[in-house]
């Protein structure tokens, strides 16, 4: 039996980077140069992130879970509101004022969304899908990364 980490935990990792890179961004100086690129290692890590879950994740969990159609419904609306929030923030200076404004909406929208998913949407999905399916969605995940180069 393999030791890699399932889908989910696959996404939990990816959480955890997310928070590490906005925490970093919340801590950055205003006018450091490296907050701007900080927003854009996180909007890339978040696109595919989110893509991924969508791809790989939402439709099983829409078939295979109770009220899972809720579940997505949710997740898809926070990602979209995530989305906007990235897109506002990468068309700001860093030292801009409405930039702290926006990032103080994306952090608690995003680490609400983190929460979410992982008290409700990972708990339902592990419970709806056999190890062995969780496994293999994993692996899958892992090779398209690798294809894509974005794998760790």
């Amino acid at each position: 039996m393999s030791r890699r980490p399932d889908i989910l935990g696959e996404f939990t990792a990816d959480h955890r980077a997310v928070t590490e890179l906005l925490d970093a961004i919340e801590a950055a100086s205003a006018d450091g140069a490296d907050r701007g690129e900080l927003v854009t290692r996180l909007t890339d890590l978040l696109f595919a992130h989110c893509a991924a879950e969508e791809e790989h994740l939402f439709p099983v969990v829409q078939h295979d879970v109770p009220d899972g159609g809720t579940l997505v419904f949710n997740c898809i609306h926070d990602h979209l509101a995530i989305g906007q929030y990235l897109a506002d923030l990468q068309a700001l200076r860093p030292s801009d004022p409405a930039f702290d404004t926006l990032l103080r909406g994306l952090g608690d929208t995003l680490r609400r969304h983190l929460r979410g998913e992982e008290k409700q949407l990972f708990p339902a999905a592990r419970k709806a899908l056999p190890a062995a399916a969780r496994a293999a969605l994993g692996e899958r995940l892992r090779a398209e990364r690798a294809a894509l180069g974005t794998a760790d």
